[in-house]
């Protein structure tokens, strides 16, 4: 519904004519891109698993992962491609509070993610809070999932930003970037992607059937490119799609995509390799986990 006759189609034509930054031959880890993915609780330990090694298979250099601390040496034991931050929890298994050394790290970092796979937004509030509060910090914002359900409150924070940071609500949690309920997101999705991208002065990606994209122009307070892209099938509808597609957006902005590219490439890699899962599994029943060695095959194919 709501959805934008003028939008750009997003489509192997688009993606030809924007293409990707490639490394040059020479090129070490640290020069294709460093990740920093905050996230994961005691109720899904692994989600920050799959956004790790998504940005690595859309072709980040080095990943490093901050998460509770009961999960960090699980991950670091399934995943020996990353460094693991071990992060204080709560109680209730969520991050307690941003660290220290989480500190140190987020200022070498090209692309910091926040928010997969917490399901407390206070506890995500604060690590956004460090991340808008950290001058030194130049990474481009990836905010998914609990980042973005007290987002509202630091617009004018995330705005201030030199450059747009990248949001992947779906339905709910677009309600709650713009205070509003989730019937009014659904009756004009385009109009809700608009006005979050130029509230937020971000990339806004709102997730469904047709994920429309949104960019602020800057040419004025209210005026937005956007995009749609309607692929991927009904089986990219389950648990940890999401913590993938924020993952790519983040690999892709390591290795020095602008935030628009990224967020861009990122759905039409994740919408195809939902595709791919289709044709591979059947339209229903595949993992999350199942699109990520589709990633490199889709960029070469492109």
């Amino acid at each position: 519904m709501g959805e934008d006759p003028q939008a750009i189609a997003l489509d192997s034509n688009w993606l030809r004519a924007n293409p990707l930054p490639q490394p040059d031959a020479d090129t070490d880890k640290n020069g294709r891109g460093r990740v920093l993915a905050i996230g994961g609780c005691a109720l899904v330990p692994g989600g920050i698993q799959l956004t790790a090694e998504a940005a690595l298979r859309a072709g980040a250099g080095k990943v490093q992962v901050g998460t509770i601390e009961r999960a960090a040496l699980p991950i670091g034991i399934a995943m020996p491609e990353v460094a693991v931050i071990a992060m204080p929890e709560t109680a209730s298994g969520e991050i307690a509070a941003p660290t220290a050394l989480l500190h140190q790290r987020m200022s070498s970092c090209d692309a910091i993610i926040a928010g997969p796979a917490m399901s407390c937004a206070t506890s995500a509030g604060r690590i956004v809070d460090q991340l808008l509060g950290t001058s030194d910090c130049r990474a481009t914002l990836v905010l998914d999932a609990a980042a973005l359900m007290e987002l509202a409150p630091r617009a004018a924070l995330l705005r201030a930003r030199a450059q747009p940071a990248i949001l992947t609500p779906h339905l709910g949690e677009m309600a709650s970037l713009l205070e509003t309920g989730a019937d009014a997101v659904e009756a004009d999705r385009t109009l809700a992607a608009s006005r979050a991208a130029s509230r937020f002065g971000a990339i806004v990606v709102l997730k469904g059937p047709t994920t429309v994209v949104a960019a602020p122009t800057g040419s004025s307070h209210d005026a937005c490119r956007i995009f749609a892209y309607a692929g991927g099938g009904v089986g990219l509808a389950t648990g940890g799609s999401g913590d993938v597609l924020a993952g790519i957006a983040a690999g892709l902005a390591a290795r020095g995509a602008d935030p628009l590219r990224a967020a861009l490439w990122a759905v039409w890699l994740h919408g195809e390799a939902g595709r791919r899962c289709a044709e591979q599994f059947g339209p229903l029943g595949f993992l999350a986990r199942e699109l990520l060695t589709h990633m490199p095959p889709l960029m070469r194919a492109v």
